[in-house]
């Protein structure tokens, strides 16, 4: 069985991009309606050791981001790490699938043979399209969007595991 290298990754970005967006407007809403400072929920965190929400959703926002244009050969836009609201996180979600949008798909075809590089530290490995995908772009990017969800629980916004999944 071949896999869809492009509906995989822009597919599935695209997707739970839209879906983080959506938890973003209901922050925003929260904040109004409970009278919550933006900044309680930009730089809440699950435990103090690790990232807060802002750096969660840049996270995520830079894995698709990163990932479609590795595996489609292009340059990836640089997008700085500058919010400091829900609406400009909300922006730099925008801006995240409009360039995913535009990445054609046959830019994808072969993907899954080529060789691409995945950043460490200090160094970069070569991995195939395969494993890049699978065991490095989807894993981060869910655990930054899944984290992000997470901290807005804990700070007690009404978000839902259908705001998380969507519809099918």
């Amino acid at each position: 069985m071949s896999i869809d290298f492009y509906r995989l990754s822009v597919g599935t970005f695209l997707r739970q991009l839209d879906h983080l967006d959506h938890i973003l407007v209901k922050a925003q809403q929260h904040c109004a309606d409970e009278r919550v400072e933006e900044p309680v929920v930009l730089h809440g965190r699950l435990y103090p050791d690790q990232l807060n929400f802002t750096r969660q959703v840049q996270l995520a926002t830079d894995f698709a981001k990163n990932s479609c244009a590795q595996l489609a050969g292009v340059e990836s836009p640089k997008i700085d790490h500058m919010e400091h609201s829900l609406a400009e996180l909300r922006e730099r979600i925008a801006k995240t699938m409009t360039f995913i949008k535009s990445l054609p798909q046959s830019a994808f075809v072969g993907a899954i043979e080529r060789d691409l590089l995945v950043p460490q530290r200090d160094s970069k490995i070569p991995v195939s399209g395969e494993h890049f995908v699978l065991d490095y772009a989807l894993p981060n990017f869910y655990f930054h969007y899944t984290t992000a969800y997470a901290i807005l629980r804990n700070l007690g916004l009404a978000v839902h595991k259908t705001d998380y999944v969507g519809p099918m």
